[in-house]
C-alpha cells in the first residue's frame, strides 16, 4: 500500500508546476494553456520501480452516495450480434409475417370492442393501433438490430428479438413474448380478451 502511495505522489509531483524549473522538465505555453514536458525515462523509471505493485482496479467509481440497486452484470442480457442470428431477408420475412398477422387480428378485435377512436394504420413498416383516449401502440421493424420495437401506452418501449427455440418474438429482459404482452394489455385496456398467438 505504501508503494502505491509513493508512486501516486511521484506521479503527482511530476505534474506539479514546481517541476517547471527543474532541469529534467520543461514547459511551454500555447494560447495561454501550460503544458508540462517530462522525460519518458522518468516515467518508465517510476513504473519499473513499482512493477511489483498489483494492477489498478478496473472497476468504475460510483458517484452516488446510496447503494445501487442495479443488476449484477452477470444477470444482464448478453450482447448479441443480431446479424449473425438472422439474415436480413429472413428477418424481414418473420417481421412482416408477424406484423401482418397482428394487423388482421387487431382489425377483427376492433370490430368486436366498443372504443371511440379505435383505428389501425400500417405504413412504411410501422403498425399503429390507436385506442382513442386509452393510448396508442406502435410496432415497427429495426432492421440493423434484427428486432421489433413496441411502444405501449401501458408498459412503455420494448425491444423484441426472434427466439429460434420458441419461434416467437421475445423481450430479452424479462423473457416475455410479444403476443402475450399485447394480449394482457389489450384485455386490461379494452375489457375484452384477445388471442393473438
Amino acid at each position: 500500500m505504501a508503494s502505491k502511495l509513493l508512486l501516486r505522489r511521484r506521479l503527482l509531483q511530476l505534474s506539479k508546476p514546481s517541476l517547471l524549473s527543474s532541469s529534467s522538465s520543461s514547459s511551454s505555453s500555447i494560447h495561454g494553456a501550460r503544458f508540462l514536458s517530462v522525460k519518458a525515462s522518468e516515467i518508465v523509471g517510476l513504473f519499473k520501480e513499482n512493477a511489483h505493485l498489483p494492477p489498478l482496479s478496473t472497476s468504475s467509481r460510483s458517484f452516488c452516495s446510496r447503494s445501487s440497486n442495479l443488476l449484477d452484470e452477470s444477470q444482464a442480457p448478453t450482447t448479441i450480434d443480431y446479424r449473425s442470428l438472422l439474415q436480413e431477408d429472413e428477418f424481414h420475412r418473420l417481421a412482416d409475417s408477424t406484423i401482418h398477422s397482428l394487423q388482421e387480428k387487431l382489425e377483427d378485435y376492433g370490430d368486436s370492442v366498443e372504443i371511440d377512436g379505435f383505428d389501425i394504420d400500417y405504413a412504411n413498416d410501422v403498425l399503429t393501433v390507436k385506442l382513442g383516449d386509452l393510448g396508442t401502440y406502435v410496432l415497427n421493424k429495426q432492421t440493423p438490430n434484427r428486432q421489433l420495437w413496441l411502444s405501449s401506452p401501458v408498459s412503455g418501449p420494448s425491444r423484441f428479438d426472434w427466439d429460434q427455440d420458441t419461434k416467437t418474438w421475445i423481450y430479452r429482459r424479462n423473457k416475455t413474448k410479444l403476443y402475450k404482452i399485447l394480449e394482457v394489455e389489450l384485455e386490461q385496456l379494452c375489457d375484452q380478451p384477445i388471442v393473438l398467438s
